[in-house]
């Protein structure tokens, strides 16, 4: 009979926390990285995350706590990465094990910055990780509902199925429902995109927008999701399922979504560097906006992208929201 594999989350922000809860739900024992001393010396005295979820309480039995990278990733068999996009390079430039025999998931909700590639592609890139044993996980879900106890679901996109499956029953429970599917790179890209709509949606209610108009804006920004994942990996899917429409609708309504309040900050005058600096968490879509935007730019034929290229005015050309949104209205049907 074999060994069962081992899980360790690396990241230490609300996602992770979430993810490192489903996780005890079924094995005993997760390991757990996290680059603050300080955070891993409360979880061990109080049993919760300082930080992030801290109505969530461990059984630290439970968990294999390090702050050194390696130690958790050589002890490990599946390494879930949540650390946000714009660190995980620095984070992962800590690495000097073998890696390429682990099975690795992607939680992160971006593009690498440095690269413009997917955490998939770099880490089969880099790493030397066969994309058979890459995968990625999708909402939707929240990690405040999902510290809650409320019911939620979540897609694990791999191109081993039988992966999959297993990385699935490892993270359902009474209030997590799983699902599997084949289509790594769209899942990862819709990730990716769903938090730029959100930012979008975020700016319209600063504006002053109704539910009418954003009703409008997100059933044009699945289209536009659908035309720019499309370009980027055609194959047979269905935008309509929960990875990608649900996951969108999530992140762009609830008031749980980070990238909706970064968007109804810009929305209602702060600029890009005050509304960073006020929010206590990384807002994916700021990053994720530049990469949308360049990758289409090497593109011969360009995608039809007016949601993206309208928050990225705003984001990185300092461009007035209240005129972008003026011009966008008239983009839109």
């Amino acid at each position: 009979m074999s060994e069962p594999l081992k899980y360790a989350v690396f990241g230490a922000g609300s996602w992770a926390t979430a993810i490192v809860k489903m996780l005890c739900e079924n094995l005993d024992e997760v390991g757990w990285y996290m680059r603050s001393v300080y955070t891993k010396e409360h979880l061990i005295k109080e049993q919760h995350n300082p930080s992030y979820l801290s109505s969530v309480e461990f059984n630290i039995k439970q968990l294999k706590l390090s702050n050194d990278i390696n130690e958790i990733a050589e002890w490990a068999d599946v390494l879930i990465f949540v650390i946000p996009s714009a660190f995980i390079h620095g984070e992962l430039q800590k690495l000097t094990i073998d890696i390429s025999n682990k099975t690795i998931v992607s939680a992160v909700k971006g593009i690498m910055p440095e690269t413009g590639k997917l955490v998939g592609e770099q880490f089969h890139d880099e790493y030397n990780i066969p994309f058979e044993n890459i995968a990625v996980i999708a909402g939707p879900c929240h990690a405040e509902e999902v510290a809650l106890e409320r019911l939620s679901y979540l897609t694990i996109s791999c191109d081993d199925a039988k992966k999959a499956q297993h990385i699935a029953d490892a993270l359902s429970s009474d209030y997590i429902k799983t699902k599997i599917s084949d289509d790594i790179i769209g899942t990862e890209y819709a990730v990716m995109l769903k938090n730029i709509y959100a930012i979008a949606a975020g700016i319209a209610h600063g504006l002053g927008y109704g539910d009418n108009f954003q009703s409008v804006l997100m059933s044009n920004a699945i289209r536009e999701m659908k035309r720019f994942i499309k370009k980027m990996h055609k194959m047979k899917r269905n935008i309509n399922d929960s990875a990608y429409l649900g996951d969108l609708l999530v992140t762009g309504y609830s008031t749980f979504s980070r990238n909706r309040m970064f968007g109804n900050m810009i929305g209602k005058g702060y600029t890009v560097k005050s509304a960073q600096m006020e929010m206590s968490m990384v807002a994916e879509g700021y990053y994720a906006t530049k990469s949308a935007h360049e990758l289409n730019k090497k593109n011969k034929k360009k995608t039809r992208l007016p949601i993206i290229n309208a928050v990225y005015e705003i984001l990185y050309e300092n461009k007035n929201p209240k005129k972008v949104f003026g011009k966008l209205t008239d983009k839109l049907d």
